[in-house]
């Protein structure tokens, strides 16, 4: 990224700059931060509800860190929207077509404030996807049930029927308040999870 907007710096500042922005939580989906400045609960508090929230944010975080270029906060938060900064669990495609071939619904529940589509797509998984139920644009957070009832009523399916797979106990968790049944993986990196979806066993047979 600091190629992209032709900013140099040594090595040792880089390394500064990696650790202050991972502490401040500037990251979205990354580790949280260690401490929300007043000026910025609110906002982290209801992110996902709105893009503008979202930005907000996760650029305020950001502006807690000294970067050399002014321009960089905003460039950091867009290149987290890139497809490529993203990565699919390795056994994801394999996965979620076999749950396509046994015709098995799949919808995506998300705390997000703004459109993962694209992202989906760029790594091959949205031909999976039969609905989606996003924050921002379902003006919901989980753990509220009412986001998990919006997703099945979008597939199609009554909620004792499904299966939330998620990696937060407490946000993902709030499907079980509907029936449905929630199985978790570890929030691990995407090297040390392999086969994060194989393991819980939701193919049949």
């Amino acid at each position: 990224m600091l190629r992209e907007e032709g900013v140099d710096v040594p090595a040792e500042d880089f390394e500064r700059y990696v650790t202050g922005l991972t502490e401040s939580g500037a990251l979205p989906g990354g580790p949280p931060p260690l401490r929300v400045p007043d000026r910025l609960a609110d906002a982290m508090a209801h992110r996902d509800l709105t893009p503008a929230l979202h930005r907000e944010a996760y650029t305020g975080l950001a502006r807690t860190v000294a970067l050399p270029v002014p321009g960089l906060y905003d460039a950091l938060y867009a290149r987290h929207m890139r497809p490529e900064a993203w990565q699919a669990y390795p056994d994801a495609v394999e996965v979620l077509a076999e749950l396509r071939e046994a015709g098995i619904a799949v919808g995506v529940v998300s705390n997000i404030g703004w459109d993962l589509r694209p992202v989906f797509r760029a790594h091959g998984l949205d031909g999976f996807v039969d609905a989606y139920a996003l924050s921002f644009e379902q003006g919901l957070q989980k753990p509220a049930a009412e986001l998990f009832r919006i997703a099945c009523a979008l597939i199609g399916r009554d909620p004792a029927d499904v299966v939330m797979v998620g990696d937060d106990r407490v946000a993902d968790g709030g499907a079980v308040a509907l029936g449905c049944e929630v199985r978790f993986v570890d929030h691990l990196p995407v090297s040390e999870r392999p086969d994060g979806l194989r393991s819980l066993g939701l193919v049949p047979g």
